[in-house]
């Protein structure tokens, strides 16, 4: 499992993590699409912006390997803003490689795309 060296581990004063340390011994999580539903908590969402901008400002429009980036955290924006590169796609594997629907990401995140901090 391919470790993010200066990806963020959480988003600061939350326990919203974003990478995980070590692979899962009884197998690799899934990435799935989760619905985003307007009622969401105002830290969920903080949580999602923040995420987004890790992404952007480590991979940019490239792609990148799933690695230790969190399952449930990737879910949330998996299917809209971060889509699978592979063909076929793993979703079970760590080394699957994603790709960040630019224009999806600034339409549904757009602070995460100013220079400003995100955090």
């Amino acid at each position: 499992m391919l470790k993010h060296r200066g990806f963020p581990g959480r988003l600061p004063g939350t326990d919203f993590q974003f990478v995980i340390r070590r692979p899962n011994p009884k197998g690799v999580t899934p990435l799935i699409r989760r619905d985003r539903y307007r009622d969401r908590r105002p830290p969920d969402k903080r949580a999602d912006v923040a995420f987004m901008a890790a992404l952007w400002r480590q991979f940019g429009d490239e792609p990148f390997e799933r690695g230790n980036l969190d399952a449930g955290r990737l879910s949330w924006l998996f299917g809209r803003e971060v889509l699978p590169y592979d063909d076929p796609f793993d979703p079970e594997s760590y080394e699957s490689l994603l790709i960040i629907n630019e224009t999806a990401a600034r339409a549904a995140f757009p602070e995460a795309f100013d220079d400003g901090e995100w955090a």
